[in-house]
């Protein structure tokens, strides 16, 4: 009976111990063989633009994005111009000149000044010869013609009683036919040089003038007023009439001004020009829009607030130079433009404010080829990778990436064809397509569904 245990408790210690070595044999067969990787459970890489992009209100926010519907619209594609506004010859400024020789012995006007029509601007003291000779010469005749006709009458007085013949008569006629004739030509030599016709009449009476006044221009000689609006409302008409501003003084106190000479420059800018400037082969294009009278587009500098109206969009080519200018090789073309202003005053001083003044920078768009039946998007809502361009959707929360064909693009548009690619109606991204495009690629990259908020940033975060 002891052998007998004794044999099974052996039998039973060699059957563990070759239990364990084929175990450990087995472990280290494993050790030596290649490894394999282990299967993972994530979800595969979804075609490009297959998954939306959903990103927070705050990410929103700083992105200042804004989804609008598109419509199909008719487009024109247009080349931009440069332009500036300039004087209209003519027209815009007004030189004032001394109609006589004299001294300038009063400025009654400044650079910087308001000037009514008609206002004084100079006092000059005469010093023509010829002048005084003219006045000379028309107080002679009219003294000639007076002592004249007194002879005329004693000779009448003694002609009835038949004392003088009526030949007599005839000749005195004559002689103050030939004064009157005298008269009216130094009159209007007189008034030529400046002088008014009541100061002739003075001279004709002896009271020669030796000083006289240089006004500005008539209002009636300056162009209808366009655009005059109050600074204080808008829109409504300032109850002051148009007045000249003083530009630029040309002469001193002292000074003596020959006839002719300029004394000063007004500035009436109330009617101006834009000249526009393109190259040669623009030519035809912007020929054929004058030819068919195309509207031009306008981008104008100038002040901007609600006490302005609003300015014009849009004008009309005037005239083209005949001629190309052989430094730059480009040739002019020009719009009228009619000018707004406004007046104010202060300690007693008026002052005339315009919207548009000469040098202003201007740019021009001129049609030159039609689209029908697009899509018209700011340049800020497409994005392109190579040939590729995109425009994001709007789908409640998301943003769908979607392919688009590009037509035509300016600097601050693009046009997309009506291929089916978008729908009329579809609420598309106007802005920040670049940033958004970018989320996509994180959110593309980390495999994330679209039950989670990707930021700008590519940061995720779980969504509420």
């Amino acid at each position: 009976m002891t052998h007998r245990a004794t044999y099974f408790l052996l039998a039973i210690v060699s059957a563990a111990a070759f239990g364990g070595g084929a175990l450990f044999g087995y472990r280290q067969g494993q050790a030596h063989l290649p490894a394999v990787a282990k299967p993972v459970d994530k979800p595969a890489a979804p075609l490009d633009g297959a998954m939306p992009v959903r990103i927070s209100s705050q990410a929103r926010a700083n992105l200042a994005l804004t989804a609008q519907p598109i419509k199909a619209v008719t487009y024109w594609r247009t080349i931009e111009v440069p332009g500036v506004v300039i004087d209209r010859p003519g027209v815009s400024d007004r030189g004032v000149i001394a109609p006589v020789t004299g001294v300038v012995t009063k400025v009654h006007s400044h650079p910087g000044e308001i000037v009514e029509p008609n206002a004084p601007l100079f006092s000059l003291r005469l010093t023509s010869e010829s002048l005084h000779t003219s006045q000379r010469e028309l107080f002679k005749a009219a003294r000639e013609i007076e002592i004249a006709r007194q002879q005329r009458q004693r000779i009448e007085s003694l002609a009835q009683d038949g004392t003088l013949a009526k030949t007599r008569i005839i000749e005195i006629d004559n002689q103050i036919q030939r004064a009157e004739v005298n008269l009216d030509a130094y009159r209007q030599d007189l008034l030529a040089r400046g002088l008014t016709t009541d100061q002739t009449q003075s001279i004709a009476k002896g009271q020669f003038v030796t000083e006289i006044l240089v006004s500005a221009p008539n209002e009636k000689a300056s162009p209808e007023p366009q655009q005059e609006h109050s600074s204080e409302e808008a829109g409504k008409a300032a109850p002051a009439p148009f007045k000249f501003e003083f530009q630029e003084l040309e002469v001193a106190l002292g000074q003596q001004a020959e006839a002719g000479q300029v004394l000063c420059h007004l500035a009436d800018h109330r009617a101006l020009m834009i000249e526009g400037r393109g190259f040669k082969e623009d030519m035809p294009l912007i020929q054929q829009a004058a030819k068919d009278g195309m509207a031009i587009e306008l981008e104008l500098e100038g002040p901007r607030g609600s006490n302005w109206p609003p300015a014009p969009a849009t004008l009309r080519i005037h005239h083209l130079e005949n001629s190309i200018d052989t430094q730059t090789r480009t040739f002019g073309f020009h719009l009228l433009l009619e000018n707004q202003w406004q007046v104010y005053k202060q300690e007693g001083h008026t002052g005339l404010l315009w919207r548009f003044r000469p040098g202003d920078r201007v740019r021009l768009k001129v049609a030159v080829e039609k689209f029908e039946d697009v899509f018209v998007l700011p340049q800020a809502g497409v994005v392109r990778e190579g040939s590729e361009a995109f425009v994001f959707r709007q789908n409640g929360d998301l943003f769908d990436r979607r392919p688009v064909h590009v037509l035509a693009e300016d600097r601050t548009s693009v046009v997309i064809a009506n291929d089916g690619s978008l729908r009329p109606g579809s609420y598309i991204a106007q802005n920040a397509a670049a940033s958004l495009n970018r989320v996509l690629k994180a959110q593309l990259a980390s495999g994330q569904p679209t039950n989670v908020h990707v930021h700008a940033d590519g940061t995720v975060h779980a969504a509420h």
